[in-house]
């Protein structure tokens, strides 16, 4: 019986896939030539997550794999009208990135309550400016996105004395639904998103969204670029709406060098590395290799995507997970 075909969309550095040799004929290639190696793939590991070549390949003529996996938490740039009508599985990333997201977003949330920012722009001019922190415990806090980095999220606040809310599609047991958002927004120091990027999340953090937050309030992104709408963020900002907002995750991605984000006031810009600790590449092969084993001996794999719904369900928490 012949290898099965595993077709990777590369970058460097390369997945570490060494165990599969022997047992899959593995075959590379860049998002150009994707559309061409399609038809010949019984596996598609899409290792540039960062790469929409998948949804504009996936239309074409020829067979298509039988599994994808994205070595990301979010699907969005893989999910296009033929993909979601096929029998093709989907699986992510769901299980590498919870802890290292969590511990991002409590490090930018000590970081604006004790002020750093400011500390390290006067240090930098050589100025000795007293001032007074903010205290963390007892603070406010509405995750939004009450999956597994949302809740990983939530328990390291929590650790930290921060009242939590969390809030989902659907309201059910620990969660609030969206309708509760307005209201926990209007009362909450901090606003982190953690949401998967779908058509109802979209844009869905607008100017009406920060004229209800605090002027003391802070917003902090870890989900997707396109839920925020960065021109009403950077409006807010610069009126003083709220008080601070930190983005990891953006609408085009690299952040252009003239892109009028880098200077807006308050506004904390990093590139995408929320998720991204020592060693997270080879985990995120590591992962492969144990889900593409289970695949060939005919077992279940786990981290399957709704694809109508844009993310893996969780049946332990709720069938109706957002």
């Amino acid at each position: 019986m012949p290898e099965p075909t595993l077709l990777v969309l590369d970058t460097d550095p390369s997945p570490r896939l060494g165990r599969l040799i022997g047992r899959a004929a593995v075959r590379y290639t860049d998002g150009a030539g994707l559309a061409a190696r399609l038809p010949e793939a019984d596996v598609l590991l899409v290792w540039d997550a960062a790469s929409d070549a998948v949804r504009t390949a996936w239309p074409g003529d020829g067979p298509r794999p039988a599994w994808v996996h994205t070595a990301s938490a979010g699907v969005d740039r893989l999910l296009c009208p033929e993909l979601l009508a096929s029998d093709t599985v989907v699986t992510n990333a769901r299980g590498v990135f919870e802890r290292p997201v969590a511990e991002y977003v409590t490090g930018l949330v000590l970081a604006f309550a004790k002020d750093l920012p400011r500390t390290l722009d006067l240090q930098h001019r050589r100025v000795w400016r007293h001032r007074e922190s903010a205290p963390v415990a007892g603070s406010r806090a509405v995750v939004v996105g009450a999956g597994p980095i949302g809740r990983e999220i939530a328990r390291l606040l929590i650790a930290l004395g921060v009242q939590v809310a969390l809030v989902g599609r659907t309201a059910r047991r620990t969660v609030h639904g969206v309708a509760d958002l307005d209201r926990l927004t209007a009362q909450a120091d901090w606003v982190i998103c953690a949401a998967p990027l779908t058509e109802t999340t979209r844009a869905m953090f607008d100017a009406r969204f920060f004229g209800l937050m605090q002027p003391s309030a802070r917003f902090i992104n870890v989900g997707r670029g396109p839920l925020v709408v960065e021109d009403d963020l950077a409006q807010a900002l610069r009126n003083r709406w709220i008080a601070g907002a930190a983005l990891d995750v953006f609408s085009q991605e690299p952040l252009d060098p003239r892109s009028p984000l880098w200077d807006v006031p308050d506004l904390i810009v990093s590139p995408h590395m929320g998720g991204d600790t020592a060693g997270w590449r080879d985990r995120l092969a590591e992962q492969f290799v144990r889900m593409y084993e289970l695949w060939a001996a005919g077992q279940p794999l786990p981290n399957v995507v709704d694809k109508r719904r844009g993310y893996v369900p969780d049946p332990a928490h709720d069938h109706d997970h957002g």
